[in-house]
């Protein structure tokens, strides 16, 4: 018999399956989206729960904790996926990087005070950031095309099998089995803090984008791929390269030679996985929690 966890589970995945049947052979212009009047529709929803919900929290949480505080729980929740990280490297062959990561948890882990201080870091330990997106990746597996998943954002079909292991490996769901209110604490305030982390990024996305939707989804695919090729991707044909559009510049603007929302990096959500929660930018990929 199916546990309710299970069902609650796959019921993004119904729902991507079955808006995917009502979207038949809808056009698009974006051969990387050609499930564009689906994936529009989820990010509409996404997009309103992040209005509603997820920005509100994000904001009080952002205004009653100081800055030291949020770091410090910013460096323990990365130290924590530090070991994803650790394996992707693995995985993907980079050893030397592998043994680097697994540096910077021993030394968080301890020196570090559990992780909240982020020792390794000023001792010369370069912080990596991998998922198993990533790794398919690096393994030669197409991105294939774009999608919205419902709650957590931009991914890919490639992505969103990364995003399923990582949160089947997610550090969380074991340290914390054998007692569900506390891990499922632990999560949301994960999920709270990264969005807290992402709202100067959302509001240069809603000031600077003619269309969101496209500005999210080109910059979070221009972003992967980058991240697979570990910033030196190889040469597009132009084509391919989609135009991020944005708003005209105003007068007096302070820096004429960078373009509006240029400063916007293409939803992880700073942990390893594929997205961001609800309709959040693209930044670091996350591993998001799994009910």
């Amino acid at each position: 018999m199916t546990s309710p966890a299970a069902r609650i589970r796959t019921l993004p995945l119904l729902c991507i399956l079955w808006l995917a049947l009502l979207s038949g052979c809808a056009s698009t212009k974006n051969p990387r989206d050609p499930l564009e009047p689906m994936n529009r529709a989820i990010y509409t929803v996404n997009d309103g729960l992040d209005k509603v919900i997820m920005k509100p929290v994000a904001t009080v949480y952002k205004t009653v904790l100081p800055q030291f505080v949020r770091t410090g729980i910013t460096n323990f929740y990365n130290n924590l996926y530090d070991v994803l990280t650790a394996l992707n490297n693995l995985l993907q062959g980079k050893v030397g990087d592998a043994v680097s990561d697994v540096g910077r948890i021993a030394i968080n882990s301890t020196v570090g005070l559990a992780g909240f201080i982020d020792v390794a870091t000023e001792v010369g330990l370069e912080k990596h950031k991998e998922d198993f997106g990533q790794t398919l990746g690096r393994w030669g597996i197409n991105s294939g095309p774009y999608l919205q998943v419902p709650f957590f954002g931009p991914s890919s079909f490639r992505d969103g099998i990364g995003l399923a292991v990582d949160a089947k490996l997610d550090p969380i769901r074991y340290i914390w089995r054998d007692h569900i209110p506390t891990r499922n604490s632990v999560w949301a305030l994960y999920v709270v803090n990264l969005r807290a982390n992402l709202l100067d990024s959302t509001k240069i996305l809603d000031e600077a984008a003619l269309d969101p939707y496209e500005f999210q989804r080109d910059a979070y695919l221009q972003r992967r791929r980058n991240l697979v090729y570990d910033g030196n991707p190889p040469p597009e044909k132009e084509d391919d390269i989609p135009e991020i559009k944005t708003k005209p510049r105003a007068e007096g603007d302070e820096d004429p030679a960078k373009p509006v929302g240029a400063s916007i990096e293409a939803p992880r959500a700073e942990l390893p996985g594929a997205v961001t929660p609800v309709s959040a930018p693209a930044t670091e990929p996350s591993a998001p929690p799994a009910i």
